[in-house]
Order: structure tokens, then sequence, then C-alpha cells
């Protein structure tokens, strides 16, 4: 099952959804709610108990994610669940938490930029895409970058695994199946920001994991059975009527 949707002329796939009725988790590194790219409703959320919680974004790497999904799927709900800071890092138990926190609170799509390289983390990401398939839970995360280097959950059974192309328009992506996996492959570009280049602008995998979480979050609007096999078919069939 391959497809590629040219998003750049009329008609738009899903041509009425915005993602609207959806709640969209982000796990990263925060949100700027008064950037002029993040325009949905927004939530800052506290998902580990800090008594000195500060959700905002220190490098604009998780508001620039959050701006990529919105610009697809405006009329969702979105909650920032701020994983790490300027670093850029956080353990695997860390991850985990903060998946563990959007099941529990029925998200309908969980959008992670991120991934773990370790081994270790499998067993217990594997729990938890049990959970939130069994919960209606989309977990959308990248799959692997450069040097074909696997990143959980991304490449487990369960998640929506994506990769990055680099040649792809931002306004265009591809859908495969492969066994019971659903693998997308987007731009790794976010929005573009005025007076700067795509190239100089923050860039890779993170972003082809937002890119297509916004247009599962398209699909996923008048879908009642969100499972994978069925946001595959979705997708494909609205490909090949836009072809």
């Amino acid at each position: 099952m391959i497809a590629s949707l040219p998003l750049s002329t009329p008609p738009w796939p899903f041509p009425h959804a915005t993602g609207r009725g959806l709640k969209i988790a982000v796990i990263d590194s925060g949100v700027h709610v008064k950037h002029p790219h993040i325009h949905a409703r927004t939530q800052q959320v506290n998902w580990d108990g800090q008594p000195d919680f500060d959700g905002d974004d220190q490098v604009g790497h998780g508001t620039a994610v959050m701006a990529a999904i919105q610009e697809k799927a405006p009329d969702a709900e979105y909650f920032s669940l701020r994983l790490f800071g300027r670093s850029l890092r956080a353990t695997s138990t860390q991850l985990m938490h903060a998946i563990d926190w959007a099941i529990t609170n029925r998200m309908d799509i969980v959008n992670l930029s991120l991934g773990t390289p370790n081994p270790d983390a499998r067993t217990g990401l594997e729990i938890l895409l049990n959970r939130a398939r069994s919960a209606g839970v989309v977990v959308v995360s990248a799959r692997k970058t450069v040097g074909d280097r696997c990143y959980l959950p991304g490449n487990l059974e369960g998640a929506i695994g994506v990769e990055v192309d680099w040649h792809i328009e931002r306004e265009r992506f591809r859908v495969s199946s492969e066994g019971e996996s659903l693998m997308l492959t987007a731009s790794g570009y976010p929005r573009s920001l005025p007076g700067m280049s795509a190239s100089r602008n923050l860039n890779g995998v993170s972003f082809a994991v937002a890119n297509a979480a916004g247009f599962i979050a398209r699909a996923c609007e008048n879908l009642r059975d969100r499972s994978l096999q069925r946001i595959g078919q979705s997708m494909s069939w609205e490909a090949s009527r836009l072809a």
C-alpha cells in the first residue's frame, strides 16, 4: 500500500476536516503559546507534578513542531507536555511517563517528534502501545533518522512510524504498510519563517513526524474506527481519489 498526496492545490484531502473534536498531545520541549503560529486552543500540561512548573519552550523546537501540526489541524485541542529543555535530552523512563499521561487522559493522537535508540525501553514501550491501541489513542513517532538508526517507539508495532524525505514537498506525504505496521514519509521542514531560508530553520525527522501527525489528524476526524489499518485505508483511499 503506497500513496502520495499533493496538498498544494485544491481539492485538499479530507476537504472539510480540520481536526475538530480531536485532542492532540505534543511531547516535546514545551510551547510558546503566544507565538503567531500557535493559533489553536493550546494548554501547557504539568504532567509530572513539578511544583515549579514552567511549560515554556526554551529552544523553539516544541513550538515549531506544534505549529506544523496546527497548520493542518487548526480546530483540534492541543496539550503540550514539556519533556526536555535546552539539551533536547530526557530519559526513557520520563518518555514513558509522558506517554502514560497521554493515554490515561484519553488523547486522540500523541505526537512524539523524538524517540529513543535504547533497546532496554522496548518492553515498557510495547506495553504502553498495547494500552494506547485498547484506548483508541494513536501514537505517531520517529522511526529512524540518519544512518538508519532505529528509534523506539516508532519502529514498534502499534505506533505509526514516520521517516523523513528531504526531496518531498511539505504539502505531500507517502503512506505504506509493512506487516501490521503503518508508516508515513514526510518532509523534514517545519512551517516557514519570514526572512529565513528553509535550510537555516530547524529541520529534521522531528518535523516529518509533526507534518505526518497533522495529516493523520485530518484523516481521523471522521473515523469512528481509528485502528492503524483503518487509518491507513482511509488515507490511501483519499490519495487515490485525488490522484
